[in-house]
């Protein structure tokens, strides 16, 4: 889980409860969902948060939902931004890859050492969770009085957003003494480097100009002329993406913690060039007229409609509307009392501009469970009798699980999401063909990082990855799991297909196919199957050297030597073998 680093002391400033000791503000942090799991070296509370509360990446976020906690605050609280000044003008040339921007102006904030760092802290920690990685949006941060915007037609400075060539235009970024095309940022600049793969493929990079020359190189890094430093009173906020509706969102995260300093929010207009552009998004976060300007942060709210039933059920307690409304209002939310067309007693719930995680009713419920208290919840015996027992498919896997332990393997636990190139690229197969493992992925739409993009059709690729990273360690090593799979079948009511996997590797440098395969006899003979293994060919394993595990006359998995390119790949210097099939075929 991600974990956020809070001063305790600047907590205590801004809920304003300098009473409170550090055991007080753990037990009240706990009582938020937020997990005390030590101290850094500087003597700060290290937090393991839920990371659907992003508004809580930050000092200023936490101390907001603990004031609402306490009662020092109430009720939704919109900042009220002043006229825009700047504009961001998007030109025609931004790469289509990253088309969408965002801004705002922030001035008057006092940042001292410890607001500086905490404004870096939710800068990257945006970045790694709702940013994937700067991937689907970057925040860029810079002292407004070193920029020049040109001169507009309405008379408010203007920025570009434009795509340039690599070698087009040169700046000095962040870290750095001496002046850089953006694509010598991508090879010389330790930053450029990192986030190099999210724009070496565009044909233009995305840049940002002020009247001066270039600023910004979005994803990867910011001029050092704008370098905001505790000095900055006034900042200039733009960030970049793929996707509007995020980067609006990200936006409006940063603006609360910002306003929680004091400052003072001003918007900034974005000025797409068609209002095609301006109206892409799916998610309705654009222009409601159909323009092509946008004023930008957007805090507008949403509302979401909870039945009082459905609260008293989840819940599991009575609550009268009043109450409701009050534990609503001590959440930070906003609710008023209506008659559905049933004539039920609902709520007409206001969710705050920050809060990206309210998607669905229960969402709001668990917001006023948490300002009620969990633990003032009385517990008491379901009014349903009912006998426990272990279920037939897990006295299965137990069953093979202490087999496997029996014949030498260790056993393991992996995640059930991968990558695609780790399921398929690395082991030299392909979704589209014939062989097992190789079946169409069940991927995830907007994954939150590019190393778990699927669920696992098979569970070879999870065993050859812990091969991969105990190379360090003495062999011979002989691992197996029982695991999840799942590949899409339009036959099963959910398009998914799910099952479990018995794969098992052996890794030493005698290690060979009757090793395996000897292992696998065995396994079949404890269960009082059939096991039949005539030759087949498969890339990931040896031609010659390879088998297809049938069990009571059917085709249900593989057995074979790992092919030496796939050793390769993943940095093995031992022979391996392995197999793996279907479980239920031990049934």
């Amino acid at each position: 889980m991600p974990t956020v680093d809070i001063d305790p002391d600047e907590l205590r400033t801004l809920t304003g409860h300098d009473e409170k000791s550090d055991d007080d503000l753990i037990d009240d942090l706990f009582g938020l969902g937020l997990e005390f799991e030590g101290r850094t070296e500087d003597g700060e509370f290290e937090l393991e948060f839920a990371p659907d509360r992003l508004d809580r990446l930050s000092v200023e976020g936490v101390a907001r939902s603990m004031r609402y906690q306490y009662g020092d605050a109430r009720g939704v609280h919109v900042p009220s931004p002043n006229s825009p000044e700047w504009t961001i003008e998007v030109e025609e040339s931004v790469p289509d890859e990253r088309p969408y921007v965002t801004g705002a102006v922030v001035r008057d904030v006092e940042l001292d050492e410890e607001a500086l760092e905490s404004l870096i802290q939710l800068q990257e920690k945006l970045h790694a969770t709702m940013g994937r990685k700067r991937a689907k949006g970057a925040i860029g941060i810079h002292d407004l009085t070193m920029l020049k915007g040109t001169a507009a037609t309405e008379g408010n400075p203007t920025i570009q957003y434009v795509g340039v060539e690599p070698d087009e235009d040169r700046f000095v970024p962040l870290d750095s003494d001496q002046e850089m095309t953006p694509a010598d940022v991508l090879e010389e600049h330790q930053t450029g480097r990192t986030y190099a793969d999210l724009v070496s493929e565009y044909e233009r990079y995305p840049a940002i100009y002020d009247s001066i020359g270039l600023f910004s190189f979005p994803p990867v890094i910011n001029g050092r002329r704008t370098e905001v430093s505790t000095d900055s009173r006034d900042l200039f906020v733009e960030m970049t993406g793929t996707d509007q509706w995020t980067i609006d969102k990200m936006l409006n995260i940063v603006c609360y913690a910002l306003s929680a300093r004091g400052a003072t929010l001003e918007e900034v207009r974005v000025e797409y060039p068609d209002s095609e552009s301006a109206n892409a998004d799916s998610n309705g976060s654009r222009t409601a007229s159909g323009g092509r300007d946008l004023v930008r942060p957007d805090l507008s709210m949403k509302t979401k409609t909870v039945a009082h039933d459905r609260i008293e059920t989840i819940l599991g307690i009575g609550l009268d509307p009043d109450e409701v409304i009050d534990l609503a209002e001590r959440s930070g939310l906003k609710a008023e009392k209506k008659e559905s067309d049933a004539g039920d007693l609902v709520y007409e719930v206001t969710i705050p501009p920050y809060r990206v995680d309210v998607l669905h009713p229960l969402d709001v419920i668990d917001d006023l469970g948490r300002a009620y208290g969990f633990n003032e919840l009385e517990p008491r015996y379901p009014d349903v009798g009912t006998v426990g027992g272990r279920h037939e498919r897990s006295r299965l896997e137990n069953a093979a699980r202490t087999q496997l332990v029996g014949l030498g393997f260790e056993d393991l636990l992996n995640f059930h999401m991968i990558s695609e190139g780790e399921n398929f690229d690395r082991l030299d197969i392909a979704p589209n063909e014939d062989v097992y493992g190789a079946s169409e992925p069940a991927t995830i739409k907007e994954p939150y990082s590019e190393d778990f993009t699927m669920l696992r059709t098979w569970v070879m690729p999870s065993l050859l990855m812990v091969l991969e990273r105990n190379t360090h360690r003495s062999y011979p090593q002989n691992l197996a799991e029982i695991g999840f799979a799942a590949e899409v079948d339009e036959r099963e009511n959910t398009g998914v297909a799910e099952g479990r996997r018995v794969g098992a590797v052996l890794a030493s440098h005698e290690s060979g196919y009757e090793d395996a395969k000897a292992r696998l006899q065995t396994l079949a003979r404890n269960f009082d199957v059939d096991l039949e293994t005539p030759p087949t060919d498969h890339p990931t394993f040896i031609s010659g050297r390879t088998a297809a595990v049938v069990i009571d006359g059917e085709e249900i998995g593989v057995i074979g030597e790992v092919h030496p390119k796939v050793l390769v790949e993943h940095d093995l210097e031992v022979p391996v073998s392995a197999f793996e099939f279907d479980l239920e075929a031990l049934r």
